[in-house]
């Protein structure tokens, strides 16, 4: 799976790949397949953490930063390419994406987390409740559906990689929460369906038959 995301991001317009990890066996692959890894610290507790890492011990005079999921191994480069040309905006400081939701099961899953934005597309909030509330009679494409990749100004990445653990962060297990509590701004934009993120065990069955759909 790492390999399968690797290569999707090499065909994007990026112009370094690099897999941040602290675990061996996976840099080991990464090394197996041509790859470039950097080793973070274990105790890191997200993400985007381990960019900041990364950021710090690699030589870069890069102005953004993207944080690719692991777990996304059917990312489009093109997806990719949307987050980075996003920061054309010059009010970007960090940057998602969201496509809308196909099935009412998804948007009541807490393994799909929701989000709600502004007109300016500036995000509001995010959840792993259903937001905004469910309404039978409402459409489910009114419900956005994060799609967990970040871009990130790497000057706000060094800034928010110092900020303690929030209070809405803890409630929902969602790092980005602490962002917006203090204050930064973080603008959505919506995407293709990036494909299957493989969140549980049931993901990887999934997987594995798109896969064999469409091999």
């Amino acid at each position: 799976m790492i390999q399968r995301v690797y290569e999707q991001a090499t065909k994007s317009n990026l112009t370094e790949v690099i897999v941040a990890t602290d675990d061996q066996r996976i840099a080991d692959v990464v090394v197996g397949f041509g790859g470039r890894f950097c080793m973070t610290d274990s105790e890191l507790q997200s993400g985007t953490d381990r960019c900041a890492e990364t950021l710090d011990k690699i030589e870069t005079n890069a102005d953004i930063v993207i944080n690719i999921q692991g777990d996304e191994p059917f990312i489009d480069p093109s997806t990719i390419n949307m987050l980075i040309d996003s920061f054309s905006n010059p009010n970007a400081e960090i940057a998602t994406l969201y496509t809308h939701f196909a099935k009412f099961e998804d948007v009541e899953s807490a393994n799909r987390v929701k989000m709600v934005i502004d007109k300016n597309d500036s995000v509001l909030y995010f959840s792993r409740s259903v937001i905004p509330h469910q309404n039978p009679q409402a459409d489910v494409s009114v419900y956005k559906k994060h799609i967990g990749l970040y871009g990130y100004k790497t000057s706000v990445l060094k800034q928010i990689k110092k900020l303690k653990i929030s209070s809405l962060e803890k409630l929902e297990k969602l790092e980005q929460l602490k962002w917006l509590q203090n204050g930064f701004s973080i603008y959505a934009y919506s995407c293709n369906d990036v494909g299957i993120a493989i969140d549980t065990p049931e993901d990887i069955v999934k997987a594995e038959i798109f896969l064999k759909q469409n091999s």
